[in-house]
């Protein structure tokens, strides 16, 4: 027993990753079967999809970590870089397909593409977007670090150095990276200093340092030891402070998504309920969602937008929301504008982070958007860093749909603090993709930034999640899912600037970038003195 734990090939789990390794260098049933498995809970760390075990919709830090290991060993045990390649990929993908299969709901329930052609294009997406971390792995192999310590550290980097490539390339697309399962737990500390991006080399780490715990050194064992319990000590450090409260309303439609854009069914009940509580309303600030008014302003009936303006003039309280603007000669643009008492203009938003296939059409893909049924369009693109709405003593700073996203574009408006936003604020229309994970995967997302930035986050949305979020990332309040309802509460303003913020509003992703390529650039020349990597050696 004793020799069977300190020799991990001893052990029945790592016999099965030997067994499953095909001498001929190809991957077998047997260890596609358990990275399939594997990536599949990586996704379900992110966001509990069953009813069972734990709430749904939990974020699993601890799952998130053990879901990585068999990937790890896999790679260990692989014998050549073709073969880690493959396992890269076959475990990305798994990972990507189990997160947002619920585009499939998009383009095949609303949008009327046919069964097979959306699991095809969710399916080539996963692919797609799983190419980098197959290269990851593939050079991982390649330069085959063989003490415990260099082989976490590389591994760590370049599984950042493929989570940063898939949130950055073509517009990016970073939904459900696996930090995100970690807005609870030990390495929750580490979000307002590093990011989500940094979070995720701890995580990757971990993951390494675990699957080979008996051979690391003492250092390395302490280290892993201190990281995941430093982070349950009371010693979060608040680098920021109050600015004192505001009461919110946050009107939740629930419009049914094949209504949305129909005029003689969606479009008038929702002009219908949202005037209403917008009218009779008496908080601070009303937020209301993505096209909560989905007509252009030019298009509604006449006097609404008189008698809405007229109604904010006279009330106590501002109002945001949701709005499509513009014309055909000047372009359209989703936007969120702001009325105000006393204010002579309207103040507007402009969504910078469009959607691919839902707000630009990317070139050569015209083809595809026309079989669906779904309004798409070239929108408009809003600059980065727009200034925050001033209201009532806060500066409160909309963001649209998934651009909460990208933490650091967020991040452009840290530069100067006097500026800086104290209350972020989404606006949402996940009625898309029905009542699936979607929903609480975008609250991860919201968790995450109102974490690295230390700023509470609102949340108003047509189906879900609707909440009031504190700057420690915390649920304060929420509307059930798929209802309609008007969500009041008060959130708490916050001024000043995290570590993450000051130095990602500076120099973006270029710092985790600098140490991630100096770790493989040090790999790779230990490996060049040494006479190169042979394809035989083994790391244990």
């Amino acid at each position: 027993m004793v020799q069977g734990l300190a020799d991990p090939s001893a052990g029945s789990l790592s016999r099965m990753f030997r067994a499953s390794a095909r001498s001929d260098g190809a991957v077998g049933w047997a260890r596609a079967w358990v990275l399939l498995l594997a990536g599949g809970s990586a996704a379900a760390a992110v966001c509990w999809p069953f009813g069972f075990w734990f709430a749904q919709g939990r974020a699993l830090w601890w799952l998130q970590i053990l879901a990585l290991i068999p990937l790890f060993l896999h790679l260990q045990r692989s014998h050549s870089v073709k073969q880690a390649f493959v396992c890269g990929a076959l475990y990305a993908a798994a990972w990507l397909c189990a997160t947002f299969w619920w585009l499939y709901v998009a383009m095949h329930t609303y949008g009327g593409l046919p069964s097979v052609l959306a699991c095809m294009a969710v399916l080539a997406l996963a692919l797609g977007l799983a190419l980098p971390y197959a290269a990851a792995c593939a050079l991982y192999r390649r330069l085959a670090c063989s003490r415990p310590a260099g082989a976490a550290l590389v591994f760590a980097a370049l599984w950042t150095m493929a989570e940063m490539a898939r949130g950055t390339w073509l517009t990016g697309f970073g939904w459900g990276a696996m930090a995100y399962a970690h807005t609870d737990g030990p390495l929750a500390l580490w979000i307002p200093v590093l990011g989500v991006y940094g979070v995720g080399t701890l995580a990757a780490w971990c993951a390494a340092t675990l699957a080979q715990v008996h051979q690391a050194g003492r250092l390395q064992q302490l280290l892993l030891a201190a990281l995941l319990m430093a982070g349950w000590l009371p010693w979060g450090l608040p680098f920021t402070t109050s600015t004192g409260t505001l009461s919110v309303a946050l009107l939740q439609g629930n419009i049914p998504q094949d209504e949305k854009f129909d005029s003689s069914t969606g479009v008038p009940v929702a002009l219908a309920w949202y005037a209403e509580h917008m009218h009779h309303n008496r908080a601070d600030l009303v937020l209301a969602p993505e096209t909560a008014i989905p007509l252009l302003p030019q298009e509604l009936p006449v006097g609404y937008w008189a008698a809405l303006k007229q109604q904010v003039a006279q009330g106590p309280g501002a109002l945001l929301t949701g709005i499509p603007l513009g014309d055909y000669q000047q372009g359209y643009t989703n936007s969120v504008i702001a009325l105000s008492p006393g204010a002579t203009e309207v103040w507007r938003y402009d969504k910078h982070h469009l959607v691919p296939f839902g707000e630009f059409i990317p070139p050569l893909f015209k083809w595809f958007t026309r079989m669906m049924n779904i309004p798409l369009g070239d929108f408009n693109r809003g600059a980065i860093g727009q200034p925050s709405f001033a209201w009532k003593g806060q500066r409160i700073a909309p963001n649209i749909c998934y651009e909460d996203l990208f933490g650091e574009e967020l991040g452009a408006r840290f530069v100067d603090p006097a500026l800086a936003p104290t209350v972020f604020a989404n606006v949402s229309n996940l009625g898309w993709f029905g009542d699936s994970t979607a929903i609480g995967q975008h609250l991860q997302i919201s968790r995450m930034r109102a974490l690295e930035f230390q700023r509470p986050f609102l949340r108003a949305t047509n189906t879900g999640a609707t909440v009031i979020l504190n700057y420690q990332g915390q649920v304060l309040s929420a509307l059930p899912r798929l209802t309609q309802g008007v969500l009041e509460g008060v959130v708490e303003g916050r001024s000043g600037t995290t570590p993450y913020a000051w130095w990602v509003s500076r120099l973006g992703l270029w710092p985790l970038w600098l140490m991630c390529l100096l770790v493989v650039s040090a790999a790779w020349s230990v490996g060049a003195r040494r006479g190169g990597t042979r394809s035989h050696r083994r790391p244990y």
